[in-house]
């Protein structure tokens, strides 16, 4: 039984159209942002230029999200996911303007204009593609019925999964093989045929008519008014983030963890074996679904999330630590799919662009941002404290002494942390009050009319 099996037929084949285009565009630009990265390390041999990218995907991530809501909720979505895919192959083609115009000794100098400026193309092209995982959440709600839609988020967090799966290797061997030039080559020739895939799509949509005196504005207090009507939804985003802030842990210190224990050539096989996790995770929901209660599934998530984090580091063993991220990587669709869920459900359709784009603007700039501020931390203050420190004599003699246990140190302190603040939001008022909201059936309809034939033209005007 498929996520959408009891939807008209129509509307089924039309979400996996939609599901497998997005996948493609999501592969493309995730590979962009890949290789960019690998590139100019390899071209420069500069962390501060690599740091750089970090922060200004970070940065233009952070302040985009909220205006690309808005654009969502204002146009139909498939106009919306065909206008972020026409500006991302215009941004790439004019990267590869700028590629094929500069000489190679260019792009080794790490204070080089010409560099950055092919750069700021590339990453705006990948940040545009951020509009199509905003919009495929309200087309999951537009094609899918309300009981399924936990089923087709696991269908949608199974393509994350493949995704990253395969974005790592495609990038790197792109790169391998003749540098930039064959990843922009293959950005431009998959993203024109998404395009043309889309164009002939028919998404069945009418546009929510909006009650009287509604701004079309997508400001940034206009939207916290929207996820603060909803009762309890502003604490499930500030979970949600704060989740985030502690899962950069992860993101910063797994590599060098690993690699402390194995080879590097080990580390990325078994890296590459671990991440079919999402992949299980997201396969899993779309045949069993999230349950009653997607909130209680996501908290009961994240308790499994916390206690494998604050378990799998307690002895130096990659055995313990393979088990540990395969069962994390397993379990984190279950939380994201659950959030997914409820928003679907309790804000109004017409308004979701915006609740989504505020929400990736969070909760998605929380784990670049932790990552960035644990490194100096673990190396300055963690890693000393076990190798020559106190914690080397009052922990050293059960939890281990070295490097590797400092880091080990803050996957624990971690793990604890999130299993306090998981219990703490179990017994809220807010957890309560947005469960009883979501059982209740909260989803108010708005009257819909067929949309203006001119969006498309409004919305390349505001493209």
């Amino acid at each position: 039984m498929t996520a959408t099996s009891s939807a008209p037929a129509a509307h089924r084949r039309t979400f996996h159209h939609a599901l497998a285009n997005t996948l493609v565009a999501s592969v493309v630009n995730a590979t962009v942002w890949f290789a960019v990265t690998f590139w100019v390390y390899l071209e420069t041999r500069s962390v501060f230029a690599t740091g750089v990218i970090a922060g200004m995907f970070l940065g233009l991530t952070a302040l985009s999200g909220v205006w690309f809501g808005g654009l969502v909720d204002r146009y139909r979505k498939r106009n919306v996911m065909l206008g972020s895919s026409a500006v991302s192959l215009a941004l790439y083609a004019a990267s590869l303007v700028v590629y094929l115009a500069a000489g190679p000794e260019t792009f080794r100098d790490p204070t080089s204009p010409v560099l950055w400026g092919l750069v700021l193309l590339l990453m705006s092209g990948v940040i545009v593609g951020n509009i199509r995982g905003i919009a495929m959440s309200t087309v999951v709600t537009l094609l899918v019925p309300e009981p399924e839609r936990d089923r087709a988020n696991g269908m949608v967090g199974t393509t994350t999964g493949v995704s990253f799966l395969v974005t790592s290797v495609i990038s790197g061997l792109l790169i391998g093989l003749s540098g930039m030039l064959s990843v922009i080559l293959v950005a431009l020739t998959l993203t024109a045929a998404a395009i043309v895939h889309l164009a002939t799509l028919s998404i069945p949509e009418l546009r929510a008519v909006r009650n009287a005196g509604e701004s079309h504005r997508t400001d940034l207090r206009g939207t916290i008014a929207l996820v603060a009507a909803v009762p309890g939804l502003l604490a499930l985003i500030a979970f949600s983030t704060i989740n985030n802030f502690l899962g950069g842990i992860l993101m910063a210190l797994a590599d060098p963890y690993g690699l402390s224990l194995v080879s590097v050539e080990v580390w990325g096989l078994l890296f590459g074996v671990l991440s079919t996790g999402f992949i299980i995770g997201g396969l899993l929901i779309s045949k069993r679904g999230l349950g009653r209660n997607p909130l209680r599934t996501l908290l009961l998530a994240n308790l499994v999330l916390w206690g494998v984090c604050s378990v799998f580091a307690l002895r130096s063993s990659i055995v313990l630590l393979a088990v540990g991220f395969f069962i994390y990587l397993c379990v984190v669709p279950y939380a994201e799919a659950s959030e997914q869920t409820v928003l679907q459900k309790v804000v109004p359709f017409e308004r979701q662009g915006r609740v989504f784009g505020f929400a990736q603007s969070v909760e998605q700039a929380a784990s670049p941002l932790t990552a960035f501020l644990i490194s100096p931390l673990a190396q300055f203050v963690f890693v000393p404290f076990m190798t020559t420190g106190a914690g080397a004599q009052l922990l050293g003699p059960w939890f281990g002494t070295g490097p590797e246990r400092g880091l080990a140190l803050l996957f624990t302190i971690a793990g604890i942390l999130g299993l306090v603040l998981t219990l703490v939001a179990f017994t809220s008022r807010h957890y309560r009050r947005l469960s009883r909201h979501y059982l209740e059936g909260a989803e108010q309809e708005a009257p819909v009319e067929p949309a203006a034939e001119h969006e498309g033209r409004e919305l390349a005007a505001a493209a």
